[in-house]
């Protein structure tokens, strides 16, 4: 698996290089139920919880996307009350905002890690200016290429995908778990498959060791089976 970028290590990127499951915390995926509820109950096993207030479509493909203009205030009140969650619940999830540079300084004193940005989004140089060398920065990838650009930015850890088809435009079909492991290895950056992942396919990821979900929780009729399971899966590699 990548290794971090030196340049810019801290606690942080310590607890990213440990770092499995990424959860993408979008509450309008979560129909019927308190997304928080969920949140509470997966915060054992998820690593990060990168926080989106809408989905543009499927909360995956909306992450992979990076499109829409999501409100600060909007963002940094779902934020807080991440941030508020994982503080009362003890664990020592990183938790990054998507898109809003802006938003994930303001909350840096309160804890929030960093930022995760699109290919559209502010570019990684101005938001590592913005944030400090110890901050997180994530960057979304879909190509081989863009996984060779990002080693030389100052980004600390990638998303890949969709590893399996989306119906969301432009995502319909999914890169497959062979590419991920390739830009796993071409990389010298943790990264993240994301797209359509589930128990159902997760162990096909387990040379990658680590994932992005966001429905296999939501969705799951027991959320911290489900996290622990997805957890299990990623960690056969390590275990090979």
């Amino acid at each position: 698996m990548g290794a971090v970028d030196r340049e810019h290590y801290g606690p942080f990127q310590e607890r990213l290089a440990r770092s499995r499951l990424l959860f993408l915390f979008t509450p309008a995926a979560c129909p019927g139920r308190d997304p928080f509820e969920v949140l509470a109950e997966v915060l054992p096993f998820v690593d990060i919880v990168q926080v989106r207030p809408k989905a543009l479509a499927g909360a995956d493909e909306a992450a992979l996307s990076g499109a829409g203009v999501q409100s600060a205030r909007e963002t940094f009140e779902l934020c807080q009350r991440v941030l508020e969650c994982v503080q009362r619940s003890g664990a020592s999830t990183l938790v990054t905002v998507n898109d809003r540079v802006d938003v994930a300084r303001a909350l840096q004193d309160a804890g929030c890690a960093g930022v995760h940005l699109g290919q559209e989004d502010c570019p990684p140089d101005i938001a590592r200016e913005v944030l400090g060398p110890g901050a997180l920065i994530g960057l979304s990838t879909h190509s081989l290429a863009q996984v060779a650009l990002a080693d030389s930015l100052p980004v600390d850890y990638l998303g890949f995908g969709p590893i399996h088809a989306t119906a969301t435009k432009g995502y319909a079909r999914g890169l497959g778990a062979e590419a991920a492991w390739i830009a796993a290895q071409a990389s010298d950056k943790p990264l993240f498959p994301i797209g359509g992942i589930g128990l159902a396919n997760a162990a096909e990821l387990a040379q990658v060791g680590r994932a992005a979900v966001a429905s296999a929780l939501f969705a799951a009729q027991d959320p911290a089976a489900s996290a622990r399971a997805l957890r299990a899966l990623l960690n056969r590699g390590a275990e090979d």
